[in-house]
């Protein structure tokens, strides 16, 4: 068992391409391996902006002997009249490095064939590692890659060296005029010459000593040390810590090899914009870490974070600090100059935003979107009407805003904030915010009924719009995030419990859009059919028996919530055991009927006693499933349609539904046609049967 060290090394990689690219290099090591046959014990990434690394663990020293067998043509093909080999069999002797004598006649179940039966002498892992390392570096993928110099690979960046060692050894191998050697490069700027690895076991601590931390989350860890110790030794009159946002945290992780923080200051006066903006300021553009005190609130400070250990912080302070303040003056001079107008007089600016080409502009959207928002207030919550409708005339206004301009991110936050310093309530308010929310699946729903309501109008408008104009999703292709926004209509109906007819509201939202889309019938199924899938592959994510979902949504989608207490209902029944017997037999009494959909039984033609027991049945569970699902009682109608098992096993057993009697055949069918659109009042449970 030997270990490998393969490093890729190269200019500074983008901090969103190192994580994926490592993991993805991992893999293909793993896949590649797995087809060759040769197992390994663990295998480790390392990540830094200026090299992919991986080190592997006890790697066989090669692929173990085999027997292989190989069918060649059949005898028939294989030998002529006189018993001489033709040429196919030859030509397969030959392709194969082997002569017709070496050839067997085996028995198939396809009669007789020839076979060839060899050993295959196992390779060396050393004399495979050269191309499968190089392999690795060509199938590497980026979201944006590029070319340099007279090279044909394009690559993240420029690759600048190659450390390939198995078993402390070089594999010899060569990329576009780079060979793969021992030595690695340490930190840029300070440790910039090359050194040497002698072994996979010494790479981490050889990195170390070079001032690179390979391991990503080391790293990581060494980060937060940094900036947590940079703003202990800050002075801002009130115990102080960093807010530390997951996701900037990785992005700094990956934009140094060795972190160092440094703890700035700006001048209070910024602190008059909303929280949101100076914290988007200093994350998305800057990469800082604000400063907050105990409780949250936000204080004149960050923490910015280098990758070059800080000779003179008090410069490095200060250029960290000229370049933030550049920021925050345009973002302070946005804000105020966007407060001198009200959000209402900016609605009709959108008259100038597009929201697709073919469906008009956000003031037109903004039309529909409060009409929809009527509608649905109407029909789920008359008392919310107004404060819901004034919330949707405004939810899209800030679109028209300098801070937005600059500050994409903040569509709604700065619509709420301007929504209160117009006088607007704070339900309005609240309502602007929430109305993009969730932002994708999992993330948080709208706190409030008026936010939930611009939300569903807001997407029910665009699902809408998109497959009016045929623009849906397929494939990958999603253009319109037509997939989060359904899953986000859906999360909306399901967290507030609204009862809605989901075809009826579609065919609304594209009336709304006159001529512009095509609002037909067929429009409108594809629309809820769309939405149906991702319903039901939600459901089964959030862990509700697959069977039981597809038994509800085969037969009826209409009502989001409906359909939820519909699937509860057969998860309580599910693994009742006679419940599993009537599954199956109603999979009989579907098979039998098929297209068949006539229901009045005439009692008089019912001739076993067998199949008038199953009418009298069937005629007192009618009665009561009318009583029952009036009130939604799903689980209590389905434990009563148990009464059914044993009549129609007894049905099944005694009598000939295709009787040569025509009206005594069609009879019987109507009573089976019965049966099964009563129980489909549910959903159709042939599909919870088990094999």
């Amino acid at each position: 068992m030997s270990d490998l060290l393969f490093e890729i090394g190269s200019e500074e990689i983008p901090a969103s391409f190192i994580l994926p690219a490592a993991a993805q290099m991992e893999q293909m090591f793993n896949d590649k391996m797995g087809a060759l046959g040769l197992p390994f014990d663990s295998i480790t990434q390392y990540a830094t902006p200026r090299r992919l690394a991986i080190i592997v663990k006890g790697i066989a020293e090669g692929q173990k002997d085999i027997e292989e067998v190989l069918l060649g043509p059949s005898k028939q093909a294989s030998f002529d009249l006189d018993g001489k080999p033709t040429s196919a069999a030859q030509g397969f002797a030959r392709s194969k490095g082997a002569s017709v004598e070496d050839l067997e006649v085996v028995e198939t179940p396809k009669g007789e064939y020839l076979q060839l039966t060899r050993k295959v002498v196992g390779k060396q892992t050393s004399e495979l590692l050269p191309s499968l390392l190089q392999e690795i570096i060509l199938a590497l993928s980026f979201p944006k890659s590029m070319r340099w110099g007279v090279n044909q690979h394009s690559f993240a960046r420029p690759i600048q060296w190659i450390v390939a060692l198995f078993d402390g050894k070089v594999v010899q191998f060569e990329h576009e005029g780079i060979k793969a050697d021992n030595k690695t490069c340490g930190h840029r700027f300070m440790a910039p010459d090359p050194v040497v690895i002698e072994n996979a076991d010494g790479y981490e601590k050889g990195l170390e000593a070079v001032s690179v931390i390979g391991d990503f989350e080391l790293r990581k860890e060494k980060v937060l040390t940094e900036i947590k110790e940079a703003v202990a030794a800050a002075d801002f009159g009130v115990e102080a810590e960093v807010a530390v946002h997951e996701g900037l945290l990785d992005t700094v992780t990956n934009l140094v090899e060795i972190p160092f923080g440094v703890c700035g200051r700006f001048d209070d006066k910024f602190l008059a914009v909303p929280d949101e903006v100076l914290i988007t300021s200093m994350r998305e553009h800057q990469k800082y870490f604000p400063v907050i005190t105990k409780d949250g609130k936000l204080l004149p400070g960050f923490v910015a974070v280098n990758n070059t250990q800080v000779i003179k912080p008090e410069l490095t302070r200060e250029g960290h600090e000229r370049v933030l303040r550049a920021r925050l003056e345009d973002a302070y001079f946005f804000f105020e100059s966007d407060k001198k107008r009200r959000l209402e007089d900016r609605v009709d600016d959108l008259g100038g935003v597009i929201f697709q080409a073919k469906l008009g502009s956000m003031k037109e959207k903004t039309e529909r979107v409060v009409k929809l928002t009527r509608l649905l207030s109407e029909m789920l919550a008359p008392n919310l009407a107004d404060d819901a409708c004034r919330a949707a005339l405004l939810c899209k206004a800030d679109l028209t805003t300098d801070m937005v301009g600059e500050f994409p991110s903040l569509q709604g936050v700065m619509g709420s904030f301007y929504a209160g310093n117009d006088g607007e309530n704070d339900v309005v308010a609240t309502a602007i915010l929430e109305h993009y929310m969730p932002l994708r699946s999992g993330a948080e729903l709208p706190s409030s009924a008026q936010g939930a309501l611009v939300a569903m109008a807001d997407r029910l408008d665009t699902i809408a719009g998109s497959f009016g104009i045929g623009q849906s999703a397929t494939g990958t292709a999603d253009p319109f995030g037509l997939r989060r926004l359904s899953l986000a209509l859906l999360h909306l109906i399901e967290d507030r419990s609204y009862s809605l007819d989901l075809p009826a509201v579609f065919a609304k939202a594209l009336a709304l859009y006159g001529d512009r889309v095509d609002g037909s019938a067929e429009t409108v199924e594809r629309i809820v059919q769309f939405v149906q899938g991702r319903f039901l592959n939600d459901c089964v994510r959030q862990g509700m028996e697959q069977s039981a979902v597809e038994a509800v949504v085969s037969v009826e989608f209409i009502d989001v919530i409906d359909c939820l207490k519909k699937i509860k209902a057969f998860e309580g029944i599910r693994h009742d055991q006679s419940f599993d017997l009537l599954a199956g037999s109603f999979k009989r009494i579907r098979n039998i009927i098929k297209d068949h959909q006539e229901t009045v039984v005439n009692s008089t033609l019912l001739q076993e006693e067998t199949e008038k027991t199953l009418f009298s049945t069937y005629e007192k569970l009618d009665q009561i499933g009318v009583e029952k699902l009036a009130s939604a009682d799903y689980l209590g109608f389905l434990t009563e349609m148990m009464a059914l098992k044993e009549p129609v096993d007894r049905f099944f057993d005694d009598v000939m539904v295709m009787t040569d009697d025509e009206s005594v055949k069609n009879n019987r069918l109507n009573l089976l046609t019965g049966i099964n659109q009563l129980i489909l009042r549910v959903g159709d449970i042939s599909k919870m049967h088990i094999d």
